[in-house]
């Protein structure tokens, strides 16, 4: 039996990290799209990789316990990637909530359990969850530690109090970094590591759908204004997340890697910030 890494969200950026990684590895690739788990795992299988399609709807928790125990029949679990997730353009609030942010805790809770000693996880959320206003340190840690099967009864995460799409979006990326940070710590009893990574715009069909949608014009102002004066590529994206798949990284666990090009930074200090 080989190692195995389990790969959420069947997309580019999943893709160009698993590419790195997956040498000598079983790539089990789960999806709500089975078509879309088929196309990736045709397109590793003919690069040489060794890789199986199967359906994932991150949103549900049986999905998710039969799309790692799947991985457990091929091997020990040696890796994650959690690229799975909605955008603001493609869903409601609450499918926002019960996927990215739902769905996310549950993933880094039950990979947690069963990643093998010295395993690495990444979590792919976004830039969106550092332009909302802090939280505080109460609001943080309940989004952090309470059980997955809790999280959506917390009334910041009622429906009616959040205003739009994109604010549970930021929401659930916050969220998902908090997440991170408590489950690097139950990890760790596992010799094991998680870190996030938060992109921002990056060339994927799924950001293109960003271009075209409702919001098209503010994700094309973004990049534009932001220091790098360009969207990412999902290679970019890749490239943090193999050092921190790889024991190179040995001490950062419970982190979050910002790689936004910037606009982050432009919209706290620069040409993107609000009303200048």
């Amino acid at each position: 039996m080989s190692e195995v890494i389990l790969w959420a969200g069947a997309g580019q950026i999943g893709l160009a990290i698993a590419r790195r990684v997956a040498a000598g590895k079983t790539v089990v690739i789960g999806d709500k799209n089975i078509n879309n788990a088929k196309k990736m795992a045709e397109i590793m299988t003919a690069a040489g990789f060794t890789a199986v399609p199967t359906a994932m709807d991150l949103g549900s928790h049986d999905d998710i316990i039969k799309f790692i125990n799947l991985g457990l029949k091929y091997g020990k679990i040696k890796h994650l990637i959690s690229a799975a997730g909605v955008s603001p353009s493609q869903a409601s609030i609450e499918t926002i909530l019960q996927v990215d942010l739902y769905g996310t805790a549950v993933l880094l809770a039950e990979t947690g359990k069963v990643i093998e000693r010295g395993g690495t996880g990444v979590h792919i959320s976004s830039q969106s969850g550092h332009r909302m206003p802090q939280l505080g340190a109460e609001i943080d840690e309940l989004l952090a530690t309470t059980p997955p099967e809790k999280l959506l009864s917390l009334d910041i995460l009622q429906p009616q109090n959040i205003t739009d799409s994109l604010a549970a979006y930021q929401l659930a990326k916050r969220c998902n970094e908090k997440r991170v940070m408590a489950e690097a710590v139950k990890w760790s009893k596992r010799q094991a590591r998680i870190n996030d990574i938060a992109p921002g715009i990056i060339v994927t069909p799924l950001a293109l759908d960003e271009f075209n949608g409702v919001r098209g014009d503010f994700y094309k102002n973004m990049f534009a204004k932001c220091p790098a004066g360009r969207p990412g590529t999902a290679d970019e994206i890749a490239d943090i997340a193999e050092f921190l798949l790889n024991e190179r990284s040995s001490f950062v666990t419970g982190s979050t890697f910002l790689a936004d090009g910037g606009a982050t930074a432009s919209y706290f200090y620069g040409e993107l910030k609000p009303n200048k």
